[in-house]
């Protein structure tokens, strides 16, 4: 039930903050301390001093009236996360030779799908499409469907609470935070009433993907390419509710991709990947080959394929012993046949 300005002048600060917890991100970020939570909004910043208000550089009845409408736009955000993304439609459109794209795919929920091609041939032009959902208005014609139908204006250029998180290469962060306040400042966005649990929980999960752990009090800034795809990683898994996740080469991340995909997955969400990595194209569910520029086919993994899996994955291990020997400052003084001969 949205809150108006009435409600406001009759409920506490406490009950107001146990119903919506982002109340409290809201105040903190607008500068205003509460000392007493048993007195009412207004009776607050009613409360506040003529210099604390020339301070914070608003009229009073315009800070009830942006916290109302804050509110507001939080409960309108919760009602659209319930609605839910089953399936997301890619119908083709055109490679880059002009020609037209013969295929229309469609991913459901908890599917791993690769995107494989040669460099340059427009795997990240394919999850840019996805990306911005597409309807037939970029370089290549395609057109993305959500649950079967064309989405909504809103939700293609919504800002916030978007239904697609993208993992590239590089993430670069430039807020000065230590991982634990980024992850408080995420889940207080979302109305996470168990910030604390929520945050040990994503930096025990980071860290079984990276390559090297981190405390959840180290800046994000000074986090290494491989803990910073590793955080989001985390992030998106558990905290995030885009129900569509894009991966770009993440073989390339410094993280365990097989546990990430893992955790993907295992949270419901339908995972795109561009890659170049043999294991990831077959733990996937299907892979679409791209060239030209454009769809070329559908590749669905089978049988044969799964098995072979499992051989590449004992090659795969080998071989991160072997770069864990020498990231550990080890040596490799056995021949190569000898050594992987240890472990077969």
């Amino acid at each position: 039930m949205l809150l108006s300005g009435n409600n406001l002048e009759t409920i506490n600060i406490d009950e107001l903050i146990r119903k919506h917890p982002y109340v409290e991100e809201f105040l903190s970020a607008s500068g205003i301390k509460v000392a007493d939570k048993s007195v009412t909004i207004t009776e607050l910043i009613y409360g506040l001093s003529d210099e604390m208000i020339e301070e914070l550089g608003i009229e009073r009845e315009k800070i009830i009236d942006n916290l109302t409408a804050f509110i507001e736009n939080m409960e309108s955000k919760e009602n659209r996360d319930k609605s839910g993304v089953e399936s997301v439609t890619i119908i083709g459109g055109y490679n880059k030779l002009g020609e037209k794209e013969q295929i229309s795919i469609t991913l459901r929920k908890g599917e791993i799908i690769s995107i494989v091609g040669p460099t340059g041939s427009g795997k990240s032009r394919l999850l840019g499409d996805i990306e911005c959902l597409a309807q037939k208005d970029t370089p290549t014609g395609r057109q993305i469907l959500i649950n079967g139908e064309v989405p909504e204006e809103d939700i293609r250029y919504r800002i916030e609470n978007k239904l697609i998180a993208q993992l590239s290469q590089n993430m670069n962060f430039i807020m000065d935070v230590t991982a634990a306040e980024f992850i408080r400042r995420h889940a207080a966005s979302r109305g996470v009433k168990n910030v604390e649990e929520i945050i040990t929980s994503i930096i025990d999960c980071a860290n079984e993907l990276a390559g090297e752990k981190f405390t959840d009090e180290v800046p994000i800034t000074q986090l290494s390419g491989g803990q910073s795809r590793a955080l989001m990683i985390a992030d998106t898994a558990l905290l995030s509710k885009s129900p569509i996740v894009l991966i770009d080469e993440i073989e390339n991340a410094g993280v365990d991709r097989k546990k990430a995909l893992e955790l993907l997955v295992k949270s419901e969400k339908i995972v795109l990947m561009s890659t170049h990595d043999p294991i990831l194209a077959l733990i996937s569910d299907k892979r679409i080959v791209i060239k030209n520029g454009g769809m070329d086919k559908i590749v669905y993994t089978d049988e044969i394929e799964k098995q072979n899996l499992d051989m590449l994955s004992v090659f795969d291990n080998k071989m991160m012993l072997l770069r864990e020997m020498l990231r550990n400052g080890g040596n490799i003084h056995l021949d190569i046949k000898s050594y992987m001969s240890l472990y077969e």
